[in-house]
């Protein structure tokens, strides 16, 4: 049961917001509340997980690979923990920064909806339940981009309703031609089976690896397919963008990295376009975030280049030598985990900074080094994380994917990768410059100057816009400063990756089932 309540804390928040009707006092208490649990039911799991090894639950008792089957890995568990955190932290902020409207109409709801579907994602242990979490993902997800009905919201809820159709739909597809192949979705059955095919049938294992290829490409916002998201992002409020940030772009991630180390045979063709793909897509990404000058929108590109660093971490899978392929992902998975943190983080705080001064226009920001000197730090810490200076957990996540790169001889994409950091720095400095350290311009120079929804919030309201973003600022620090147990999860994590016989084992399918090949029509528990 344990390994079913992350699925199922959130999906009951859910249906609690929705029958309270509009009394936003309760929704908020179920949000957080459910948040808390989802929590502390996030920690148990990676607590027993990490003690007892791969779980399984078979539900409805139908064991792999006819029933639904759930299965937390440290990997899994892992990223369930961190989603866990920050849905409590965004839902902890979203208190003071979204109004009482949105808050009434089913924010809370939604959101738990959401994490329903990346929970669901994040533990099934079968492609096509992957695609259902997907779309409940989907759901939560687009109520939250256009709820408030501003025309901004609906034009961006309209391009990522069809790009995740799009993504959807492609998805699906692959794995009609996989279960033609395989006769099986089950990921432990399929990594077995698909090894089979792929020597009788490489063509349509091609195929359907380069048709999930594109569909987690779309949802992790790799280039070219990248462009729906910074319109997307920058729609909805603050709180609404960092738990984006935190999770939407992860699972897509998350899809590519389990997939390609479990389910899809090696393949030097793909893993060689996935180098070409990340390198882009960390290159195109933080160009466009220098070219930017409203504050949160920066942040937003920068989202796409990051996502690079994860899916370099999957193409040095290529690489024939196993310590570097495990040095890899282990780095990738450890850059995910600080991504969610620091990322989100910065957006947080750029929802701060506009409480503070009514704007995120770089031009019409300045001086906020002196009226607001505890955001300053907390965004420069954070900012120099994102960019990869030491000691900060992103110095640890960003050297352990360019150590594997070197490792792997693949030079043009490793000196990429630390161009890339050299101008996200770049980036960083433009925004603590504009909005911290100039004078404030005239206009702005005093509160009578200010919309008159901005100004100083007052106390309660600052230290719920506060508290999210500095608990999530001393895990990042305390990554940074103390980073064995972060890479030791990391590691530990790469190795089960790694070990598809162990993990197919754990699910509990047997060698005998696959000995006549992929393409026979019965199959025997």
């Amino acid at each position: 049961m344990l390994l079913a309540l992350p699925i199922v804390i959130p999906l009951v928040t859910a249906g609690l917001c929705l029958l309270v009707g509009r009394r936003v006092r309760v929704q908020r208490a179920l949000g957080v509340l459910g948040a808390g649990g989802l929590l502390v039911a996030a920690v148990t799991l990676f607590a027993r997980v990490w003690r007892e090894g791969v779980l399984v639950l078979y539900v409805g008792g139908w064991r792999a690979p006819f029933g639904i089957t759930l299965v937390a890995d440290v990997f899994a568990a892992l990223l369930v923990l961190a989603a866990a955190l920050m849905h409590l932290a965004v839902s902890v902020y979203s208190l003071a920064d979204l109004d009482g409207r949105r808050q009434r109409y089913g924010y809370f709801a939604f959101l738990n909806v959401m994490l329903t579907g990346v929970c669901g994602a994040f533990l099934t242990g079968d492609l096509f339940n992957l695609y259902v979490w997907f779309e409940v993902m989907l759901i939560g997800s687009f109520v939250l981009l256009v709820l408030g009905g501003q025309r901004a919201q609906m034009e961006a809820g309209i391009k990522y309703v069809t790009l995740s159709l799009l993504s959807s739909a492609l998805f699906l597809a692959g794995v009609g031609v996989i279960y033609g192949i395989a006769h099986t979705l089950n990921m432990a059955h399929l990594s077995q089976r698909l090894a089979v095919a792929a020597t009788s049938h490489p063509g349509l294992v091609t195929a359907a690896s380069l048709l999930l290829l594109l569909a987690f490409g779309i949802k992790a916002a790799v280039f070219p397919l990248h462009f729906w998201l910074p319109d997307s992002y920058h729609a909805p409020p603050p709180a609404v963008t960092a738990i984006f940030a935190a999770l939407l772009t992860k699972t897509g991630v998350y899809a590519i990295v389990r997939v390609f180390s479990l389910v899809l045979p090696p393949s030097d063709y793909l893993f060689g376009l996935l180098a070409v793909i990340a390198g882009l897509t960390m290159l195109i990404g933080v160009l466009g975030a220098v070219a930017q000058s409203q504050f949160r929108r920066i942040l937003n590109v920068h989202i796409i280049s990051q996502i690079g660093y994860m899916v370099m971490g999957v193409a040095l899978l290529g690489s024939p030598d196993a310590q570097t392929r495990q040095l890899a992902i282990a780095a990738a998975i450890f850059y995910i985990v600080h991504n969610m943190l620091v990322k989100s983080n910065l957006v947080l705080l750029s929802g701060t900074v506009r409480a503070l001064a009514g704007t995120e226009q770089l031009s019409r920001l300045g001086g906020l080094l002196n009226r607001a000197p505890v955001v300053a730090v907390l965004f420069l810490l954070s900012a120099l994380s994102l960019a990869g200076l030491p000691p900060s957990s992103g110095f640890w996540a960003k050297l352990g994917v360019i150590q594997a790169g070197f490792r792997a001889q693949a030079y043009l994409l490793t000196f990429t990768a630390l161009f890339v950091g050299l101008l996200t720095l770049v980036s960083m400095l433009k925004i603590w410059s504009a909005v911290f350290w100039k004078p404030a311009p005239e206009p702005c120079s005093s509160d009578d100057a200010l919309p008159a929804a901005a100004g100083t919030p007052p106390a309660r309201r600052r230290a719920l816009l506060l508290v999210p973003s500095v608990v999530l600022l001393v895990l990042s620090i305390g990554i940074g400063l103390y980073p064995p147990p972060m890479l030791a999860t990391a590691r530990r994590a790469s190795r089960e990756l790694l070990d598809r016989a162990a993990y197919v084992a754990a699910v509990g399918i047997h060698a005998e089932q696959v000995e006549e090949g992929p393409f026979r029509a019965e199959v025997h528990p």
